[in-house]
């Protein structure tokens, strides 16, 4: 059975899952870390990927990023685990696959769906009862997007930049939606579209895509209300 095409719309975000094959550990100890996110740094500018945001697990990785070109995050993905696979099996004298087979990845509608990508992104490491707070876990981006510590890979979306404009302000908004509860419905959406290939998007983004292409992205036709920053919500 032929695979199924990926829905690729340069210049809106993917939310992209790599997970090692079988569900095999792929970092070892912290040094496996480290070379993972300097490739990161090195191909991501190199394929013209803008990275939002990111945790590593130790099983599987996920990205929030923006390709800019037609090919989407396929060029990237591909020398990212040719490259850190190379790096595990010389250190590890192993052979054969690290990750499995292809990466997952969705669409993400940015207005109403990004910064809840974000959130389900540098969450995971508190859902899966590593840490208390994802302060406390060092390989996510949350320490640069909430805390402000430096990551020059990353490229903060428009939406993240539109939070405040003074940037400790800006960091304190994003931190106060990490004090909201992630409902179950957002997690399961959230899972199902990038584990399906299909878009996470509302009915404006669907309804401005050509007729195949929404075919293609259409997972649920409903769309649901952007997170507004605290400001902007009652007390």
């Amino acid at each position: 059975m032929p695979r199924q095409a990926r829905l690729r719309i340069p210049g809106w975000p993917l939310h992209v899952i790599q997970r090692g094959n079988n569900r095999q550990d792929c970092f070892g100890e912290e040094r496996d870390f480290r070379v993972y996110l300097l490739l990161l740094d090195e191909l991501s500018s190199l394929h013209g990927c803008d990275v939002h945001a990111y945790v590593l697990m130790t099983n599987h990785v996920h990205l929030l990023l923006t390709p800019r070109g037609p090919y989407g995050a396929s060029p990237l993905m591909k020398a990212l685990g040719q490259r850190f696979v190379q790096y595990v099996n010389r250190k590890h004298a192993r052979s054969g696959r690290l990750f499995e087979g292809r990466f997952r990845s969705c669409i993400v509608d940015s207005d109403e769906y990004l910064l809840r990508c974000h959130r389900y992104i540098e969450m995971n490491p508190v859902r899966a009862g590593m840490v208390a707070h994802p302060s406390r876990y060092k390989w996510s981006s949350y320490l640069a997007n909430g805390e402000g510590r430096p990551c020059d890979f990353l490229v903060p979306h428009a939406l993240y930049i539109g939070l405040a404009s003074e940037a400790e302000e800006r960091r304190r908004l994003y931190r106060a939606l990490f004090e909201l509860p992630e409902p179950p419905s957002e997690l399961r959406e959230i899972r199902q579209a990038v584990n399906s290939g299909k878009a996470l998007a509302g009915e404006s983004f669907l309804a401005n895509l050509d007729e195949k292409t929404r075919a293609k992205a259409t997972l649920r036709c409903r769309g649901r209300p952007r997170i507004a920053p605290p400001t902007e919500r009652s007390a």
